[in-house]
């Protein structure tokens, strides 16, 4: 029966008619999940690579605060430009694609009309029923066009703002990227050795609550989606101290 619900299931949304419809309505709609988790994991990585970077380069507490602030702002600006930049390429190639789409069925109908038929007959429709949806579809032009990109070249429609991306990607590098800075400011109650180390522990909290939140929002487990980021992010840390510490060593030789 419509909108009933398994015995003993949790489903993740509901199956009533109107919340059919109302699902289906904001489909494809904008989401900036991704464009948050790629600034946030990337903000905490690059600039926790250099606090770590210059512990193992036996730099000061003051050298890792000045190297980490002037790398979160500019990586921060630059990442969010490279994500306007990929969106708006995205956004340019379906509106070009729309156009040569459009000029194909302005110029040669008929076989825009055996596209159709042939993405669907591939799905397994056969006539007259097929015949019924190929008439369907090309007797609107503004929904043949859409289910050309749609089915042909697997585009979506709709696009998250170009603007928007940009703007969530860098306050998502700027807020998490700024955590393992954070205990440099507190240079009154802090030695620097207990700096470096409360750095590394709100870092790895950060890295895990990254983690904990992607696996929530994509129904992942958490722990283990948490425990995944954290490895992530040690790995790279990892790497940048030992790159520091070798480049040390063969600096003071």
């Amino acid at each position: 029966m419509f909108g009933s619900q398994e015995k003993g299931r949790s489903l993740e949304h509901g199956h009533s008619l109107q919340e059919i419809r109302e699902r289906l309505e904001v489909r494809g709609g904008d989401s900036y999940l991704g464009d948050a988790i790629l600034g946030a994991i990337d903000g905490c990585v690059t600039t926790f690579a250099i606090v770590v970077g210059a512990m193992g380069g036996r730099l000061s507490a003051g050298v890792a605060l000045i190297l980490g602030a002037a790398n979160l702002i500019a990586d921060g600006v630059s990442m969010a430009v490279s994500n306007f930049q990929k969106a708006k390429s995205e956004r340019e190639l379906i509106d070009r694609i729309r156009k040569t789409e459009e000029r194909h069925v302005e110029e040669v109908p008929e076989g825009e009309r055996e596209e159709i038929r042939q993405i669907f007959e591939k799905k397994g429709f056969e006539d007259p029923i097929l015949s019924e949806i190929v008439d369907k579809i090309t007797r609107n032009r503004t929904l043949w066009i859409d289910t050309m990109l749609t089915e042909e070249y697997g585009l979506a429609l709709k696009s998250p703002s170009v603007w928007r991306s940009a703007w969530v990607t860098f306050w998502a590098f700027i807020f998490v990227g700024g955590i393992p800075l954070v205990p440099f400011f507190f240079t009154a109650f802090l030695m620097e050795g207990q700096m470096f180390l409360a750095s590394f522990i709100l870092t790895g909290v950060a890295f895990f609550g990254v983690g904990v939140l992607r696996g929530k929002l994509v129904h992942r487990p958490l722990f283990l989606s948490g425990l995944e980021t954290f490895l992530v992010g040690g790995v790279a840390s990892g790497l940048a101290y030992g790159v520091a510490h070798l480049l040390r060593g063969f600096v003071a030789s």
